[in-house]
């Protein structure tokens, strides 16, 4: 645990003395609150102080303060991240935005204006109300912020046929590493005066700024969707399934979970799966209703060819938000089997079968529990290797496991990182991923925005290789 000088601590109380003693917290067990998200980073650091910021002006104050002490500052909305992207640092500031939670939705031009801190399930519910729908739904759906969703481009299970959050993202407000706000973008649907900054803040991971208002397209309500679930005896099955759907046609919905995925979910909901299956898929269909039957006779028809064991398919909204929230459940449901060190890769859709067998076979060559949940429809995995903490032998091959997944994933023309982001946990894989070309790329835009490396530093990028002078 780092202290900070007295100095520091002189400089912090110019922070509470412009902020107020209400939006900067110095006691140290709420600061451990803060220190991780749920990926639980182990060498996570200790803050000096959390601030809770309730508006543009206080993101703005401190990030003055940070950038006239060269005092590293993390972004920090709901703390639902997999990837180690809101880990603390020693002797920096969090900045939570965890209050900006203001929406407003205009239905005449179809945008949602949103602070960071809005639930993704929140700007839903407000979008309903006039007949309209904010695509972009993380399985983390009702505990996850908009701020996060944009620093990872979050996905989620309808990305198949919607798109992914930078598909909805027009514009933002983003203070930058010395305190300017600008205003990138806005509630125009096409726009091309001067480059397209608006997307290079997506998926930044809080390396460049602090997002602090985000305007959002929306769409008109989704149909009530036909839901479709299939279980298959082989996980080729299940996988060629997938491709044969995909190629043919454009379901709102095409999820995979494989046998220990199913046998959690069973345990923890006791909903009748197959516990025998060695995989099974949920694919939608929210065309209009005659063209959805359609569509899905076609699936079902697909499923049957490729030797499904069982094909279900219902309208009932009931019946389909049983299935869906099973899916949802997937990753708290293997959280009860260990500790979790949760994969986010992705590969073109034809390496999909080569890469869950892989998967399959890492998980027998170093004797780890790897259990697969995927938005397949787009080549999205998420391999979750569970273990012992206690048992180091354990530990160290569900770590050795971790890298060979993202080694193979690479191989096969894919990324380490679909829709969690790099952060902490997944850095030392970057430079394989995208290349070191594209990675000095990077470096060069990061000391453009944020010359003294204070915005979220470790997170994405190796503070060593990043020129100017490490704030910590």
């Amino acid at each position: 645990m780092t202290q900070a000088s007295p100095a520091r601590t002189r400089q912090l109380q110019e922070l509470v003395d412009a902020l107020g003693e209400d939006k900067v917290i110095t006691n140290p067990a709420t600061i451990d609150n803060y220190r991780w998200d749920r990926a639980n980073d182990p060498d996570a650091g200790t803050s000096m102080a959390v601030v809770r910021a309730t508006s543009a002006e206080d993101v703005q104050t401190t990030l003055r303060f940070a950038a006239s002490g060269r005092i590293p500052v993390v972004a920090r909305g709901a703390g639902s991240g997999l990837s180690g992207g809101s880990s603390a640092v020693d002797g920096g500031i969090i900045l939570s935005t965890e209050k900006m939670r203001d929406i407003e939705i205009d239905p005449l031009t179809r945008i949602a204006v949103v602070q960071p801190g809005a639930f993704n399930s929140e700007v839903k519910v407000a979008a309903a109300e006039h007949g309209l729908w904010y695509p972009p739904d993380p399985s983390s759906v009702e505990f996850c912020s908009i701020g996060g969703n944009i620093a990872t481009n979050a996905g989620g299970l309808c990305c198949v046929k919607y798109g992914v959050t930078a598909d909805y993202v027009l514009g933002m407000k983003v203070v930058l590493a010395d305190g300017r706000q600008v205003e990138l973008g806005g509630p125009r649907l096409k726009d091309v005066a001067g480059l397209d900054l608006t997307q290079l803040f997506v998926g930044s991971e809080g390396t460049l700024g602090v997002i602090t208002e985000v305007t959002l397209r929306l769409v008109p309500a989704q149909r009530p969707p036909t839901t479709l679930v299939a279980a298959f005896a082989t996980l080729d099955e299940s996988t060629k399934t997938i491709l044969d759907v995909a190629s043919t046609m454009r379901p709102s919905m095409l999820e995979f979970m494989d046998n220990l995925t199913i046998n959690a979910v069973e345990d923890a909901t006791g909903m009748g799966l197959d516990r025998e299956a060695a995989a099974m898929l949920i694919i939608q269909s929210d065309e209009p209703a005659e063209y959805a039957a359609e569509e899905i006779a076609k699936i079902e028809l697909l499923c049957a060819e490729h030797n499904a064991t069982e094909v279900f398919y219902t309208s009932d909204p009931e019946e389909a938000e049983a299935i869906i929230v099973a899916r949802r459940m997937a990753i708290p449901a293997i959280e009860q089997k260990g500790t979790l060190l949760l994969e986010d890769v992705g590969v073109p859709l034809p390496s999909l079968g080569e890469l869950v067998r892989g998967i399959e076979q890492i998980s027998k060559n170093e004797d780890v529990m790897i259990a697969v949940i995927a938005h397949a429809g787009d080549g999205n995995t998420h391999p979750l290797l569970v273990f012992d903490p206690m048992v180091e032998d354990q530990k160290q091959r569900a770590h050795r496991a971790y890298g060979q997944v993202m080694d193979l994933a690479v191989r096969l023309g894919g990324t380490i990182t679909g829709e969690h982001g790099v952060g902490r946990l997944k850095r030392p894989w970057l430079v394989d991923s995208i290349g070191e070309d594209a990675l000095e790329l990077n470096h060069r835009i990061k000391m453009a925005l944020d010359p003294n490396n204070i915005l979220n530093p470790g997170a994405m990028f190796d503070p060593a290789m990043i020129v100017g002078e490490d704030p910590h």
